[in-house]
């Protein structure tokens, strides 16, 4: 058996073009699905009650399934109650409502290991209920989290290559292809497989660098 890498590479604006679609998608629904995670941990640890429950039914609905099932239901099920949407907005819209669910959980572990003495100062100075939130509880419970929702995100990028079963144009749908079109499979998808490791690494790197800078790191 002989390889031919050089067939793969010959193609490489097809990877480009799904790289970059692949960045982002996953910046747009780190962006939007870490807020969702923020809004739906604040719902859950302080909010009244028919919200939690609204929102911890969102939260185990889709960690208990499959982020392959999620997608194609928003894809191929919502067309039948009259919403049809593109492959790219489908796919952005399954990641935020995958990375939101875990986000929730994640976030709100770190609001829960808040100090209470710390919430109460901010009360004594007469803070309302929002500045308390975003400037006193919030930022601190980023930081013990920031870790694992990295992670998350990651995780959840990674988990975009399965986008491309809705023809998503994106790393995996342009791999899938260059091998349909010259047959090698075994190069194109360790090609892609390598694509994805540095997206990955740089992906953490980028976050472990913006966290510290633009969310907590004047604490």
């Amino acid at each position: 058996m002989t390889f031919d890498f050089g067939a793969v590479l010959a193609q490489w604006p097809l990877l480009l073009r799904g790289a970059l679609v692949t960045i982002g998608l996953t910046a747009v629904s780190a962006l939007v699905g870490g807020a969702v995670g923020v809004a739906c941990a604040w719902a859950r640890s302080e909010g009244p009650g028919w919200l939690r429950w609204i929102v911890g039914t969102y939260v185990e609905l889709v960690r208990n399934t499959p982020f392959i099932v999620q997608l194609f239901f928003i894809f191929f099920g919502l067309p039948i109650l009259g919403v049809r949407l593109s492959p790219t907005f489908a796919s952005i819209l399954a990641m935020v409502v995958n990375l939101g669910a875990y986000a929730t959980e994640i976030v709100r572990a770190g609001l829960m290991a808040t100090p209470r003495g710390q919430i109460e100062a901010a009360e004594s100075l007469a803070l309302n209920r929002w500045h308390i939130y975003t400037r006193v509880v919030l930022p601190p419970a980023l930081r013990k989290v920031w870790p694992s929702l990295t992670s998350q995100i990651v995780i959840v990028m990674l988990g975009s290559a399965v986008c491309g079963q809705i023809s998503t144009e994106d790393l995996s749908f342009a791999a899938n292809l260059i091998q349909s079109r010259n047959f090698r499979a075994f190069e194109a998808y360790l090609i892609a497989t390598a694509i994805y490791l540095g997206l990955a690494i740089g992906l953490r790197r980028v976050l472990n660098w913006a966290g510290p800078r633009f969310l907590f790191g004047r604490l």
